[in-house]
């Protein structure tokens, strides 16, 4: 027998006695107490949060301490249990024991927690907190009862993959723990990195979204081979797996990696950048079909917000290889165009300054370049008039602009009297019975010998 074994064998005999029983009577009342005291703690702090005005720091401070406060109180009573029982002589391993997983326990949650606060509340670390607290414990839990080396034999007796390299399910266990950690400390640093960058305001959105992305992808690729050559993992045992992962990427997720390289295209050249205002059609002007303005980039889609409030997700792809018009690509200014069309017994000069009129008095028509109306063409039941002017706020709206301006133009036509034709077609109704004569053939007509 080794070391650990003995001990284990102590501590069983232990726990079997008499004075055993004592101590696991003392632990369950010292667990009680303690989660009585965890939720005593809880209501307590959160009255008191809730009585002061709770800044951001201060309300971690409370969680933190809402957290430690059960596991404090129960090293404090299994501490003064074993203090009570060195004094009367009884065994108390079992009691040094249970303080050490209770102090292990109580790190452990501590060291999640802060982990979750750095990854931000929806990262994975938030939704399984308990789970990664619970696993850690029990891995130090191994150690302090001596049962981890013989966990580590056990596992690394059992062959996943049979033949001249060796890999067996200790090393599959130890590797994916080794690249999980980091994996988990550069995504550390890639979030600090990106919310120092993102704070930039010397550089252009979509160049911080791109140096952010860009990073935390390096990154967590850096940390998954740090983390493999650091579990001693050989990867030529895994020549099956890594060509079926290729095979996969090249066939069953081509689209996604397609999205994730327009992506890294689209911040680099800045074409579309959070705040533009965008449509998705193939005609140029003013028509507001697939309307709405960039709200963010992501590394597979961008989410694009339309005039209802709908947001749409569109793949990076489309907008590659795709026509998009980019409202405010350069420049914000964009000009409006209202066709309208007048009789041909209307003065057309007086319509043209009416037109003119109608855009003089709206605050969001710039003034310069300043409004013009153009006579554009003579069709068949009427002239037809445009009315031409710029502003410089799409992402305000386009359309309550020329609704604004067509209610003015409609104003000012029925003052002047301006009539706006539409189009008609005369039909004509023959009686009943009605013939339409032919002209007599001549007689040369007829007879071809002439």
């Amino acid at each position: 027998m080794n070391e650990n074994t003995v001990a284990s064998s102590k501590l069983l005999v232990e726990l079997l006695s008499g004075d055993g029983l004592n101590e696991m009577i003392a632990i369950l009342i010292v667990i009680a107490i303690a989660i009585i005291s965890g939720r005593l703690a809880k209501a307590g702090l959160v009255r008191i949060g809730s009585d002061v005005t709770v800044r951001p720091w201060t309300g971690r401070l409370i969680e933190t301490a809402v957290i430690l406060t059960p596991y404090l109180v129960a090293a404090l009573l299994i501490g003064l249990a074993e203090n009570t029982a060195r004094q009367f002589g009884m065994a108390y391993n079992v009691l040094v024991l249970t303080s050490q997983l209770v102090v292990a326990l109580g790190v452990v949650r501590i060291a999640v927690y802060c982990l979750r606060l750095l990854l931000g509340d929806t990262s994975l670390v938030a939704r399984w907190e308990a789970r990664i607290t619970l696993v850690l414990w029990l891995g130090l839990g191994f150690e302090l009862l001596g049962w981890f080396n013989w966990l580590e034999e056990t596992l690394d007796a059992i062959d996943l993959l049979p033949g001249k390299s060796v890999f067996s399910l200790w090393a599959l266990l130890k590797g994916l723990i080794v690249i999980t950690a980091f994996v988990v400390i550069t995504s550390v640093i890639a979030r600090a990195i990106e919310r120092r960058v993102m704070l930039l305001e010397t550089l252009a959105p979509s160049t911080r979204v791109g140096i952010s992305k860009f990073t935390y992808f390096l990154l967590i690729s850096l940390g998954i081979l740090l983390g493999i050559n650091a579990a001693g993992v050989d990867l030529t045992a895994l020549t099956v797996l890594t060509g079926a992962i290729v095979f996969g990427l090249g066939f069953g997720i081509r689209d996604i990696t397609a999205n994730f390289v327009s992506g890294f295209v689209l911040l680099m050249d800045k074409s579309i950048k959070p705040g533009d205002v965008i449509s998705f059609t193939q005609h140029t002007g003013t028509t507001s079909e697939n309307f709405g303005w960039v709200q963010e980039l992501r590394g597979r889609y961008v989410v694009v917000r339309d005039r209802d409030g709908v947001e749409s997700l569109v793949p990076n792809q489309n907008l590659i290889i795709n026509s998009v018009i980019n409202w405010s690509y350069s420049d914000q200014r964009v000009r409006l165009r209202l066709p309208v069309m007048i009789s041909y017994d209307d003065d057309p000069e007086l319509a043209l300054e009416l037109l003119i009129k109608a855009t003089s008095d709206h605050p969001r028509i710039l003034r310069d370049p300043g409004p013009v109306s153009r006579l554009m063409s003579f069709e068949n039941y009427g002239m037809k008039l445009e009315a031409r002017f710029w502003i410089r706020d799409p992402m305000n709206g386009v359309n309550n602009v020329r609704s604004d301006v067509n209610r003015k133009i409609w104003q000012l036509f029925k003052e002047h009297g301006i009539k706006i034709p539409v189009a008609q077609q005369e039909v004509r109704v023959l009686e009943p019975g009605a013939i339409i004569a032919r002209p007599a053939s001549q007689p040369n007509d007829a007879d071809p010998r002439g």
